[in-house]
């Protein structure tokens, strides 16, 4: 618009100038430079300027446009492959979980099976068929069976974390204890103590896992 309206200024101020070049130099021969030079601007003069192209801005504009579309194209390609990822990881995961639930005490029930073996070898010794002059011989390979039997015991306990607990003379914890009753302190037992274990305990990696059912003891009360 600006152009177009520059180019109508310039048309009406050119018969000016030429009149007032022809009065100051006087007459030009009509092949003359000058004649020329003015015919060459008049002819020009009469085409209207092409209009402008697209300005810089408007390049800069575009090709950041682009370059903003092929960067959106990308973080959307990573963000897709971060999710697959994503739910690849949780799919392992939760599989994982799943075995350890399922074969979590394998190496314990293996090692219960060798516990089965010795109960099992102890129950042969004893038959419908053994002498009485046997029974002494049975009765003593019964007694090896059973104590190989609890050393087997505690050694896979102790292998897995598995502690029995031995609460006599400690201070009495609900933690760990549930009591059974009270009972009157005898000598060197001190009130509020474990007196007397009823049932064992057993803690796991430090947690209880059963509490041991316990008597404590308790001041006795003097007679007047």
């Amino acid at each position: 618009m600006a152009a177009r309206l520059l180019w109508a200024v310039r048309r009406q101020m050119q018969p000016l100038a030429s009149h007032a070049a022809s009065e100051g130099r006087g007459w030009l021969h009509p092949f003359s430079t000058a004649t020329q030079r003015t015919a060459g601007e008049d002819c020009n003069s009469e085409d209207p300027p092409d209009e402008l192209g697209p300005s810089l801005a408007e390049r800069a504009l575009k090709l950041k446009a682009v370059k903003l579309e092929k960067e959106v194209q990308d973080l959307t390609v990573r963000y897709q492959r971060a999710v697959a990822d994503s739910e690849n990881i949780r799919r392992r995961t939760q599989r994982c979980v799943e075995d350890a639930k399922i074969f979590g005490i394998q190496s314990f029930c293996k090692d219960l099976v060798e516990v089965a073996d010795i109960l099992e070898k102890t129950t042969e010794c004893i038959s419908e068929e053994t002498e009485p002059a046997d029974q002494k011989l049975t009765l003593e390979k019964i007694f090896r069976g059973l104590s190989l039997l609890e050393a087997k015991l505690k050694s896979v306990f102790a292998k897995h974390g598995l502690e029995k607990m031995t609460p006599i003379g400690d201070k009495y914890d609900p933690h760990e204890h549930e009591l059974i009753c009270h009972v009157p302190a005898g000598v060197g037992v001190q009130p509020g103590t474990v007196a007397f274990v009823r049932q064992d305990g057993y803690k796991l990696h430090g947690r209880t896992i059963r509490l041991a059912q316990v008597e404590v003891a308790v001041e006795s009360q003097r007679r007047l």
